[in-house]
């Protein structure tokens, strides 16, 4: 059996066992295809490696700026791989098992402050077609808290503007129901009003190209960062307004569990980051203005 073979059984595995996204099986098999480029490359049999051969792999990797929780998820994708190549009894221990795992450090997500928000959604033309969809799929990504992932799958069944209820199906396929503020709703109205008087449009997703076709992360990630050049920002991704979205509701003093359940996230650590973040933004206030901030 070929390399490409145990992935793909693997890949199968861990969809069928773990309920993973497709997107989460892509990461895991764009991971293992590294690895497997990097084996052809220095001649080595990615089913006999060692752990200092993962080690140099990692190294490596290392000379990419991969960031922690990249060499985090690596990590955990090969414990898993060659965990299930134990169990089908092709390898006798598992070389990642002992790897050592970075810790993560203190880098706080990328957010924006309500002005940059304002900002950033001035830049659609909204008097064109593309436009006024740009704008009603950044209001409503800002407004819900919605992954990129999921922005360009949405049906227009799963948007109840009367009730301003969004139902996502995020990671894990798990759905959950989010509100949708008014000044997304508005938009959103305003976008799909045009979009029911175009003909060409065979698909039920809300978001569409001109051509009626679907529309991709790639796209939502292009325009955004076309904007925010545009409004002078830096460093803004479609998670970025997600950040920005669960940070403002925590700064507003939001109950963390409902923006978990908002996110949804299986882990209410995962939701703290929010808290961190808000008390460093308050910490740094705190120092910029209070006289008796500093000794």
């Amino acid at each position: 059996m070929s390399e490409r073979d145990f992935i793909r059984e693997y890949l199968s595995f861990v969809k069928v066992e773990k309920g993973l996204s497709r997107n989460s099986i892509q990461s895991y098999g764009n991971d293992l295809s590294k690895l497997s480029s990097w084996t052809r490359k220095n001649q080595l049999d990615p089913i006999g490696l060692t752990r200092q051969d993962l080690r140099e792999w990692m190294i490596d990797l290392g000379r990419t700026n991969l960031s922690v929780n990249s060499k985090r998820r690596l990590i955990s994708v090969l414990r898993g791989f060659y965990k299930f190549l134990m169990i089908d009894g092709h390898i006798k221990e598992n070389p990642a098992e002992l790897l050592d795992v970075p810790q993560k450090g203190s880098y706080l997500p990328r957010f924006l402050n309500q002005a940059e928000v304002d900002e950033l959604f001035l830049q659609p033309d909204t008097s064109t077609e593309i436009g006024l969809r740009d704008r009603a799929i950044l209001e409503l990504m800002y407004s819900s808290g919605l992954r990129v992932s999921e922005a360009v799958t949405i049906k227009i069944k799963d948007i109840d503007l009367d009730a301003g209820i969004v139902t996502t199906t995020g990671k894990g396929s798990k759905t959950r129901r989010v509100p949708v503020g008014s000044s997304a709703v508005e938009w959103l109205k305003s976008y799909l009003a045009l979009r029911q008087k175009k003909e060409n449009i065979e698909i039920s997703n809300l978001f569409v190209t001109p051509g009626g076709r679907s529309l991709t992360r790639q796209t939502i990630f292009v325009f955004i960062k076309e904007y925010a050049k545009k409004a002078g920002l830096e460093d803004v991704s479609p998670h970025t307004l997600r950040h920005s979205f669960a940070t403002h509701l925590v700064q507003n003093r939001a109950d963390i569990r409902s923006v978990q359940q908002m996110l949804g996230h299986a882990d209410i650590s995962t939701t703290q980051i929010y808290t961190h973040m808000t008390d460093a933004h308050l910490r740094k206030a705190y120092d910029t203005f209070h006289p008796r901030s500093k000794s």
